[in-house]
């Protein structure tokens, strides 16, 4: 369980430094810059650091069944 937690609270720190990174870009592109590049970088970015924790929450909750489910195709061979 601590290996399901580590990796968690990676996904969450990485996750929530791309989508701050992508909303300063966003609103620099749409409010201060008059260029609208930067205003699409933001919204990708954001776009990627949704995916990152979607995928990283994907790989923890797989990994959890995984174990639970070699747990119980133990048990019967230990009794």
């Amino acid at each position: 369980m601590k290996k399901n937690d580590k990796m968690l609270h990676a996904v969450t720190y990485v996750g929530a430094t791309v989508l701050l990174i992508g909303i300063a870009l966003f609103l620099y592109g749409f409010f201060v810059s008059g260029y609208s590049t930067i205003t699409g970088i933001g919204i990708g970015t954001i776009m990627g650091a949704v995916f990152i924790f979607l995928m990283g929450i994907f790989f923890v909750a797989t990994e959890e069944m995984l174990e639970k489910r070699n747990k119980k195709m133990e048990e019967p061979f230990h009794k």
